[in-house]
């Protein structure tokens, strides 16, 4: 089975690499530790964790998306919802929104979702966000938990995976056919 370590990298899209900057960098506290660039185009990476980043592509002509409150049910073309970053207690929480709302930022109150505690806002780009705390004496990750009033049938089989529903590879590509091709990011590598 495949072994995740954690979110390498989350992509978005804004028209002002600046004011992405100044938000995620500067007011979140995010370290800028990448970036790519030539005329039309950039892809700043900015630190969330130790093993996490978040990625912006700076393009000419993107607009703001619309404004969408966060879990609201839309209709039509739809796929990106709202991103939660945990902060490691409630008192990051409170900070993170003393911070957004000295900023001049629309940030909700604190929600007590039974698993974490959350407050709600929106980026410069309008990407909604969430900081989530987690409530300690309530880990899901040791004891899932489904508590949906009509789960589906195949959500009924339970939290492992059951890989044997997907077909297994019939060869899986030999060492000796591996080719890694080159891609713009080869820049940031340092010379020894």
């Amino acid at each position: 089975m495949i072994r995740y370590t954690g979110i390498h990298h989350l992509a978005m899209a804004t028209g002002d690499m600046d004011a992405t900057i100044r938000f995620w960098r500067d007011l979140l506290g995010m370290r800028l530790v990448a970036g790519l660039g030539r005329p039309g185009y950039r892809h700043y990476f900015f630190e969330i964790s130790a093993h996490d980043l978040i990625a912006f592509f700076e393009w000419p002509g993107v607009d703001k998306g619309a404004l969408k409150d966060h879990g609201v049910p839309v209709k039509g073309p739809f796929m990106f919802d709202h991103v939660s970053f945990e902060v490691s207690c409630d008192d990051d929480l409170w900070e993170a929104k003393d911070r957004l709302e000295a900023s001049k930022f629309w940030v909700s109150e604190v929600i007590d979702h039974g698993f974490i505690h959350s407050i709600y806002t929106f980026d410069p780009n309008n990407i909604a966000i969430e900081f989530s705390a987690p409530v300690p004496e309530v880990d899901l990750r040791s004891h899932p938990l489904n508590k949906d009033s009509r789960p589906t049938d195949i959500a009924r089989e339970g939290s492992e995976p059951r890989p044997e529903m997907w077909p297994a590879p019939a060869r899986p590509t030999p060492p000796e056919e591996r080719m890694i091709y080159p891609g713009e990011g080869r820049v940031l590598r340092t010379e020894t």
